[in-house]
């Protein structure tokens, strides 16, 4: 009898730790190796941190006769384009560790799913801030963008979406085999937003049935929000209700990503 005790509580010393909740260790842990992979992959850094503002710059300039036309998109323009790159690069990313086998070597050890995508949130997250920062600067200070409210708020959006883009991309990799599939997610998953958010025409000028469909899409959430900022002195009660559908998304879909992460590529 004591023998037969003795083995299994050896047997349970030897087990790995549980790994259904998150574990603030192993979480850093995982943004930190993200974060040194990225350090050494310049035209990654390059394509999430300066593409959102040389576009923000192109678009300045294409309505140089029309400022007026730049102040009105260009708020939206700036939460969008963060989200675009955002959801380019994780999807990518995330694919690669499935399809090099080193998400199936890390989950093999005490790495639970949650962890894995809250590392990647984490490490990609910070990059947003500092991409936002960049691009909400460049927009305000340089390019002149002329907004009534807080730059605060612009950039407190800017970041929710850049956010929003990182949850899609760690989504949509667990239903891709190769980074052309992932790629093709984007007119699926980004493409029918960009036209149905508003940022064209006003959602309630569209056919009832669209409107519907906009009803439920993130990004016309992060376009309202951004028009808020842009006509409203002080923060609004439907400037806080569009920041946190836009959060409650992206932290929805995280958790979808989690769920529906695979180990590799079939």
């Amino acid at each position: 009898m004591t023998t037969t005790t003795s083995t299994t509580s050896t047997t349970t010393a030897l087990r790995p730790a549980p790994t259904g909740a998150l574990n603030l260790a192993r979480t850093t842990a995982t943004a930190s190796r993200v974060l040194r992979q990225l350090r050494h992959d310049p035209r990654t850094i390059a394509l999430m941190l300066l593409v959102p503002c040389v576009m923000l710059f192109l678009l300045r300039y294409v309505f140089d006769g029309s400022p007026r036309t730049f102040d009105n998109i260009g708020a939206s323009l700036l939460g969008i384009f963060p989200l675009i790159t955002m959801f380019l690069v994780t999807s990518i990313a995330t694919l690669r560790e499935r399809t090099s086998g080193t998400l199936e070597r890390l989950l093999a050890m005490p790495l639970g799913k949650g962890d894995l995508i809250a590392g990647y949130a984490l490490a990609f997250g910070a990059l947003a801030i500092v991409q936002s920062a960049l691009a909400t600067g460049l927009a305000l200070w340089l390019l002149g963008l002329d907004v009534t409210g807080s730059p605060w708020l612009l950039l407190l959006v800017a970041l929710l979406d850049a956010l929003l883009g990182t949850a899609l991309g760690l989504f949509v990799s667990a239903f891709a085999a190769s980074e052309f599939q992932a790629v093709q997610f984007m007119p699926a998953v980004i493409f029918p937003q960009l036209l149905l958010c508003g940022l064209f025409t006003p959602r309630d000028n569209m056919h009832p049935a669209l409107e519907a469909v906009s009803d439920v899409l993130p990004m016309s959430y992060a376009v309202d929000g951004m028009n808020e900022v842009l006509k409203h002195t002080d923060m609004t009660a439907t400037f806080v209700r569009d920041a946190l559908i836009v959060a409650g998304c992206a932290l929805l879909v995280l958790c979808l990503g989690a769920a529906t992460l695979r180990r590799r590529t079939t």
